[in-house]
């Protein structure tokens, strides 16, 4: 794992004083319940994402440390050699995408590669799909947005019938409380006939904030004028590797880096013996109702 270069993100983020992030650092390495590790490229992404805010950014890196703690589901044993990790690795492909939309966002897209409902388990592919954003991250630096696409081609209801409610509570929270990003689109497409029953798992927990970002594609050429066909891989129109071959780059990447994430993981995660005050449990994270991230840009 190599993090992106500092001065590279604080040359293309000129507004961002590098003093403030900084004095960010040093409040989080004399947090008693926090890794004396976490390097300042990753506080960067908290004090990028939560607006140059340092009291917001403080509350959201809190939150999503504690998250990581806590949804052992989605954050825990981070070993890409397990047998859960290997089967999601056949059972889905998540493809963060070379190059940028014409305003500088970054996509990534997700899809079901093995059709077989029984092979799909939704806490191990949120599992994987959260160590390849980790890792994507972690390379590429801070970015003025990212772009979420989930392709629903071959999903079938056996497969929603294995989506817990309060795993989608739990991924959905993380998503938009705690994740170290701008989100600014969240788009599905090749729609199936029970959408609505996929949108009454996820409407309640949702806020205003995500379902203003939330798109449905029937018409590919609708997705276009989100995401340009240039740079979007063959199964979808454009020229790019087909997600099959490609997810394989970074799927690659996790298994040649095993060691490098499960380092990760011990550094985003939170001591609470040594937390000032009390300490925190999952249901105690779900307690918090922020408004702390902002999803659109300046």
């Amino acid at each position: 794992m190599k993090e992106a270069d500092l001065e590279e993100q604080y040359a293309r983020f000129p507004k961002i004083k590098r003093s403030e992030v900084q004095k960010f650092v040093e409040w989080i390495h004399v947090q008693p319940h926090i890794s004396k590790q976490f390097s300042e490229g990753e506080a960067l992404h908290f004090f990028h994402a939560c607006r140059y805010s340092m009291e917001v950014a403080k509350q959201v890196l809190d939150i999503n440390l504690t998250a990581r703690t806590h949804l052992d589901e989605f954050f825990v044993n981070l070993d890409s050699e397990r047998p859960e990790l290997r089967r999601a690795m056949k059972t889905i492909s998540i493809v963060p995408l070379p190059g940028a939309t014409p305003e500088g966002y970054r996509v990534i897209v997700a899809k079901l590669e093995d059709l077989n409902a029984s092979n799909y388990n939704f806490a191990d592919a949120m599992k994987l799909y959260c160590m390849i954003f980790d890792f994507w991250m972690y390379e590429d630096g801070i970015q003025p947005g990212h772009v979420i696409v989930i392709d629903l081609k071959g999903c079938a209801l056996g497969h929603l019938a294995r989506i817990g409610l309060l795993q989608m509570k739990k991924f959905l929270f993380y998503l938009q409380e705690a994740a170290a990003i701008r989100l600014i689109g969240f788009h599905f497409v090749n729609i199936v006939p029970f959408m609505d029953k996929i949108m009454a798992l996820m409407n309640p927990f949702m806020k205003k904030e995500l379902t203003s970002v939330l798109h449905m594609h029937n018409d590919i050429n609708d997705f276009y004028k989100f995401v340009p066909r240039e740079m979007l891989p063959k199964d979808y129109g454009g020229p790019g590797e087909e997600t099959s071959l490609a997810k394989e780059i970074y799927y690659k990447k996790l298994l040649n880096n095993r060691k490098e994430m499960l380092e990760f993981e011990t550094r985003h995660q939170v001591n609470e013996k040594l937390r000032p005050g009390k300490a925190k449990t999952v249901s105690d994270l779900f307690g918090i109702e922020g408004n702390f991230k902002k999803l659109d840009i300046d």
